[in-house]
């Protein structure tokens, strides 16, 4: 809203063009969704333990006995200051931006349904996981569909580290000879896989939305993580964004796609007013209404960065959760009833190896950190 207000009086007012830039309100974005998210969290949880919405907790943790009660589906705080700031700083004519809100809120609404069912039979069962995985499937296919279909988005797949030749007409001066010498340039080497794009593209977004709902099992365990993936996508989606930093870096041109930093921003910020209230103790849990919706909308910006493979290096505590819980069905139908772990997913094996829960927690943010300085390295790396 401010864009459109204030962008058009900088014609008469200069300090207005600040209104221009997308790292200024990307920054705003993030403290919007920040204080938003302060100001209103203690009377959002508060209306949520008036309306009764206590999570149920799971009964094969002793430790968690304590946190019944708690309320929960705290990930509608985190959907209305996100939403909020991205409607006042963003450009609202850049689809890119409306198709992140389409995934985080219907992804919302697929992990609303499934919290609304906890809350009604009073314990962990929600609605199925045959019908938690087709809402997320419909939400996912229709957003990377109006993606290919309605932007100037490529169905091209980028392999990091592997580039082709390119002649470039301009010309290299030499500071001794003053002679000038045609150069060559290195660009990513994208490999168009057409409508195979889709299938693929909703794979990134499911299973993204399900590691990160899967990893939600302690205070704050998720929502630390998210942010650090979000800061680590805001930068990719600026660099794709913006053709001389991608060109100069070797990364994927996405025209338009760098006013998603604005999203990106309001998204850290909401993570962060949400952690406020979550850090241990937790005075609230997010629920699938939060957890789904903050892996599917990281999942759909790998996606616009064409940084899908990176994400398994920026999420790669979500990948660990995951396959700790497939590794353990598997192993146990396989045995006859043995295990790998404890239990799955990761964190709870190491809660009954005795492993105090903020110390699990602070050790998973930390894995989490490195994993995104790592991810960011590989920019350089190319």
């Amino acid at each position: 809203m401010f864009y459109h207000l204030l962008v058009p009086l900088s014609e008469y007012f200069t300090v207005f063009n600040v209104f221009r830039y997308i790292t200024f309100r990307s920054v705003w974005a993030l403290l919007t969704a920040l204080l938003v998210a302060i100001v209103l969290g203690p009377r959002f949880i508060s209306m949520l333990r008036r309306l009764k919405f206590g999570q149920p907790i799971l009964e094969y943790v002793e430790a968690h006995k304590q946190k019944a009660g708690t309320p929960t589906m705290g990930g509608l705080l985190i959907a209305f200051s996100l939403g909020l700031s991205v409607l006042l700083w963003g450009n609202l004519a850049n689809p890119y931006t409306w198709l992140c809100l389409l995934v985080f809120f219907g992804f919302g609404l697929v992990g609303f349904a499934d919290d609304w069912m906890k809350i009604r039979r009073k314990n962990n069962k929600g609605i199925s996981g045959k019908q938690k995985l087709a809402g997320q499937i419909v939400v996912a296919s229709a957003a990377v569909l109006l993606l290919i279909a309605c932007t100037d988005y490529g169905t091209e797949f980028i392999l990091p580290f592997f580039k082709q030749k390119e002649a470039v007409l301009l010309f290299n001066i030499d500071p001794v000879t003053q002679l000038a010498f045609p150069f060559v340039e290195y660009r990513p080497a994208p490999i168009d896989i057409g409508w195979f794009y889709l299938p693929f593209a909703v794979l990134v977004l499911v299973s993204c939305s399900n590691g990160v709902n899967l990893t939600d099992g302690l205070d704050g365990l998720a929502i630390g993580p998210t942010v650090v993936a979000g800061v680590c996508f805001a930068i990719f989606i600026y660099v794709a964004g913006h053709m001389n930093i991608a060109g100069y870096l070797q990364v994927a041109f996405v025209p338009g796609v760098g006013e998603v930093t604005v999203f990106c921003g309001a998204f850290i910020g909401a993570g962060l007013g949400f952690l406020w209230f979550n850090a241990y103790p937790a005075q609230v849990f997010m629920g699938d209404v939060g957890s789904l919706p903050l892996g599917g909308t990281l999942g759909f910006m790998a996606v616009l960065c064409k940084q899908e493979l990176i994400l398994l290096v920026v999420g790669g505590l979500f990948v660990a959760e995951s396959l700790s819980v497939i590794l353990q069905v598997g192993f146990f139908r396989m045995s006859g009833g043995k295990r790998i772990f404890r239990m799955a997913p990761l964190h709870h094996h190491f809660e009954l190896k005795g492993v105090p829960e903020s110390k699990i927690i602070i050790r998973f943010w930390i894995t989490a950190i490195l994993l995104g300085l790592a991810s960011l390295s590989v920019l350089k790396l190319r």
